[in-house]
């Protein structure tokens, strides 16, 4: 392919006679078809091309990759061979949920670039041979001349020939909803991206005007087609669940096979100084024995427990506005440390919404947000109110704009220009009726807007038959056209001093980053024809101005506060100009008196080193580009945090992908933005990502419970075991028997029993109610926390004495009577620890255990009181009937273990916090 041409030249600052010599087109007769044909050969379809996928095989074979799933089923093989077909089965039913986990998550990687291909119109308009023609998208070329229209969307970047009105919605590129004004003029070379006024973007959308463009880039070589090849070379990085399952597996299979072989080989020791001779039968039973306590010793049930405990809170999340794509994602919010969002349609509503109008003696604040019409209108001033000089202010504004204001699926949404919008909802507001007050006031000339005027200027008839002209534009220009200005229900000559004091006020909205526009009437005695610009735009009375802005978010800056609060830091960085950022970021509590500010240019003087030396100083970013946003989540995560990165546009994508979380938003938000984001916020709610990230703690939290009810339950079993066959059982020789402490039944039953439902209700248990205090964890933090490691290890110090004890004062009356007491103390003790695990660090008395962990264990006791009553499961699992004293061991042993729990729990909160303060 040659060379794209956007490397050839800076076509925002040549001529537009230059951009079409050096593209070797015509503006009138474009180009012809043999040499479209050629260019397309030579430069490639105008289409972002799909990269090729792993195949489906080889994505499912990584899935293997893993010492989790190894040792799963290694331990489903041995159970199959000793007879254990139905826990292999249970075991392999397991491995299939983590690796179907795994291979779903594989394709979302490409499905940016397949959006980003839909985001081009079908066809387009363009001059070939001198004629109009509608062409494929994909066959646009270099040197194609672009016919845009209101509501065309541009396939290709483009230099702007002619542009009359033109009016551009570049959100989809920018992520900035206000309107972007284009010209034909050349601009300087270093001009950014979002401030090249003579370029049309592809992807973008034309608002209003109409215009001509000669194609520059096509492709992959436009600015939306670098977007998608940064995103291709993003390698999405694994999750900190994702690195805890890995650390597990190791762990727990190095341990599993260690003391595996150890007590099976001290077993076959035993057995042959027993005996003097090793059976063949024995060491089937010994393998069995092994085997059952390699499935004891992993959590098998960890891949679905996890599973569901994300899943539970994925629909909890999508109630509450927020939809998960890639489950491992929801435990990451949990450890969010900073939090990188856009500004409009995030911190703001991404709408723009007067807020203030002054009113040539007076002013108001006005409220709401949005394109809804609905607010209130204050006076700021203790003077009182003007009613009529409102409505007469606000019919001037609707009749002097051309936009709608539609409700579509109860949202309110603006077609034509979005400042438009806001005075429509504005005079809504007011009590100015849109439809009602147009078909009574026709339209019957205009002066069009452009940047040379800088306003526009309307004629419409009035019921009463008579004809007003209504003036809307940029202050300093209607303020020069005007002789008069309204005061107290008339008009009266308009001074020096006047012009002085609405220029100064002017200027005030305009340093609170309010677009202000002026709006003015002219009473006209006779309509000239034709219409003279001149003749009619003059000796205008000066009614007002209106300061528009797109405003933050109510929720927003409830959820900036609450976010610092927890130790969440909030990032703007934004394509808006420096004021206006600065505005919001304060309005939201995101810039404090001692944070920085840099914009785009600042930011391309600065060195990687010298930008990580600063990261943590600055909270505000503004004009900056897609190329900054990724550097700054790449700055970001060198320091080690948990990046979270919100967006709407396609320019967000690769920082979207590249962030530890990418969050986008579901109604303003483009597919690419979507496909590459984590999560999507169905409401563009900002306030939801904290409502996500209590709880991605709190499934995170639970993961813990689980895990450390599970491991000390397995680590007890096997300690146990270990001791009572390396250092006990020999004695028992002494009665000629079998030395095994627990059959492999035995041991395969209690393992079903904890991994089972009281397992998974712990993993549905309720937040604890301090954990939004609590600060976020660190990324490189393990699994195996203080409060997990604990616990184990206070299991392992108050159970394993007490099963040895119970154990071993029961061996006189037989080696079955002792399988059965531990078996049934195991079971129990096991049932109780549940309750315990309930929370790591509140007692049982503070966080009750819940509805569905108390019927769980209840269940649990009531299948093994049937199976001890049934004779022919009691001697499938090769116990005995339990005597009144062996249920008082057993209950007396669950209860000393729970109040034992609850007491060292109580004790090492009290030392912890202590040690705090």
């Amino acid at each position: 392919m040659a060379k794209p041409l956007t490397d050839q030249l800076h076509w925002h600052a040549v001529e537009s006679s230059d951009a079409i010599t050096a593209l070797k087109s015509d503006s009138k007769r474009g180009l012809s078809d043999n040499e479209a044909l050629h260019r397309l050969n030579v430069y490639g379809s105008n289409q972002i091309l799909v990269e090729k996928r792993v195949s489906p095989f080889k994505t499912l074979t990584r899935q293997f990759a893993n010492l989790l799933i190894a040792i799963l089923l290694i331990a489903a093989f041995i159970s199959a061979i000793f007879g254990e077909i139905i826990d292999a089965l249970v075991i392999l039913v397991m491995v299939l949920l983590a690796v179907s986990l795994g291979y779903l998550q594989q394709y979302r990687a490409e499905r940016s670039l397949e959006s980003l291909k839909k985001m081009l119109a079908p066809t387009c308009s363009v001059i070939r041979d001198t004629n109009l023609r509608e062409i494929s998208v994909e066959k646009i070329v270099p040197g194609d001349i672009l016919i845009l229209e209101a509501g065309d969307r541009v396939s290709a970047d483009s230099r702007l020939l002619e542009a009359f009105n033109l009016e551009m919605n570049e959100a989809a590129l920018t992520g900035e909803a206000a309107p972007v004004t284009k010209t034909i003029q050349a601009v300087d070379e270093k001009t950014g991206v979002s401030d090249r006024s003579n370029i049309v973007f592809a992807g973008t959308t034309v608002i209003q005007g109409r215009g001509k463009a000669i194609v520059i880039a096509t492709g992959k070589c436009s600015e939306l087609g670098k977007i998608a090849i940064e995103v291709t070379a993003i390698v999405q990085e694994t999750t900190p669940l994702e690195q805890r399952m890995k650390e597990i597996g190791r762990k727990l299979g190095a341990i599993s096979i260690i003391l595996v072989a150890v007590i099976a080989a001290g077993t076959l020791l035993e057995e042959y100084y027993r005996s003097g001779s090793i059976e063949l039968d024995s060491v089937t039973r010994i393998f069995l024995f092994a085997a059952a306590l390699a499935v004891a010793a992993v959590p098998e049930a960890l891949p679905a427990i996890v599973t569901g405990s994300l899943a539970i809170g994925m629909r909890i999340m999508a109630r509450h506005g927020a939809l998960i794509r890639r489950l491992p994602a929801v435990e990451t919010l949990g450890c969010t440390q900073v939090i990188c969002c856009d500004k409009t349609g995030t911190l703001t509503k991404g709408e723009m919404t007067v807020r203030e109008v002054f009113l040539s003696d007076r002013s108001y604040e006005v409220t709401g947000a949005g394109y809804e019409p609905r607010g209130r209108i204050i006076p700021l001033q203790t003077t009182m109110e003007d009613p009529e000089g409102l409505k007469k202010f606000s019919k001037a504004a609707l009749l002097s704009s051309d936009a709608f204001l539609l409700q579509e699926e109860g949202r309110w949404i603006v077609k034509g220009d979005t400042t438009e919008g806001a005075l429509l909802a504005f005079a809504e507001k007011a009590g100015v009726k849109i439809d009602e007050t147009r078909n009574a006031n026709p339209r019957i000339g205009e002066f069009s807007f452009s940047s040379e005027r800088k306003r526009l200027t309307t004629i419409n008839e009035t019921p009463e038959g008579s004809t007003i002209a209504y003036m809307k534009g940029a202050p300093e220009v209607v303020l020069s056209l005007c002789s008069q200005v309204r005061e107290k229900d008339d008009a009266r000559e308009l001074v020096h001093d006047d012009k002085t004091r609405i220029q100064k006020i002017s200027t005030q909205m305009a340093e609170k980053s309010f677009r202000v526009l002026a709006i003015a009437e002219k009473q006209l005695s006779s309509i000239p024809s034709p219409l003279v610009e001149k003749d009619i735009e003059s000796d205008f009375t000066f009614l007002g101005l209106a300061g528009i802005l797109d405003p933050p978010r109510q929720d927003a800056i409830h959820a900036v506060a609450t976010a610092k609060t927890v130790g969440i830091k909030p990032i703007m960085i934004t394509g808006d100009h420096l004021q206006t950022a600065l505005a919001v970021a304060k309005a939201t509590g995101i810039f404090g008196n001692e944070d920085m500010i840099l914009t785009g240019s600042q930011l391309d003087k600065l060195t990687d080193e010298a930008l990580e030396e600063n990261i943590e100083a600055v909270t505000v970013y503004a004009r900056v580009s897609p190329n900054h946003k990724l550097r700054l989540v790449d700055a970001w995560k060198k320091t080690g945090e948990i990046i979270a990165m919100t967006g709407d546009g396609v320019n967000d994508a690769p920082a979207l992908k590249k962030a530890d979380i990418g969050i986008a938003m579901g109604i303003t938000g483009t597919d690419v933005a979507k496909e590459a984001a984590d999560l999507i916020l169905a409401d563009d709610n900002f306030a939801t990502i904290v409502t996500a990230i209590e709880l991605g703690r709190w499934i995170y939290d639970n993961i813990k419970k689980y895990l450390a009810y599970l491991l000390q339950a397995n680590f007890v079993e096997i300690a146990v075991m270990t001791i009572a066959s390396l250092l006990i059982l020999p004695v028992i020789g002494l009665y000629g028997e079998q030395t095994l402490p627990l059959l492999a039944t035995q041991i395969l039953y209690v393992n079903l029993a904890t991994d089972g439902l009281p397992a998974i209700a712990l993993g549905f248990s309720p937040p604890d109610s301090d954990l939004l205090k609590r600060p976020p964890r660190q990324k490189n933090e393990s699994v195996f926390t203080s409060d997990v490691t604990s616990l184990i290890i206070m299991a392992l110090l108050i159970q394993t004495p007490v099963l040895l004890l119970g154990f071993f004062t029961s061996l006189p009356e037989g080696i079955a009577v002792a399988r059965s007491r531990m078996f049934l103390m195991l079971i129990v003790i096991e049932l109780v620890m549940a309750l315990n695990c309930r929370s790591l660090t509140h007692t049982i008395f503070e966080a009750k255990p819940h509805k569905w962990l108390m019927i769980s264990v209840a269940f649990e006791i009531l299948l093994i009181s049937i199976i001890i009553l049934i004779p022919v499961t009691r001697i499938a699992l090769g116990i005995v009937y339990p005597t009144a004293n062996d249920l008082l061991w057993v209950v007396a042993s669950a209860l000393e273990t729970m109040l034992s729990i609850e007491f060292l729990k109580r004790y090492r909160k009290k030392f912890f916090m202590s040690g705090l303060t």
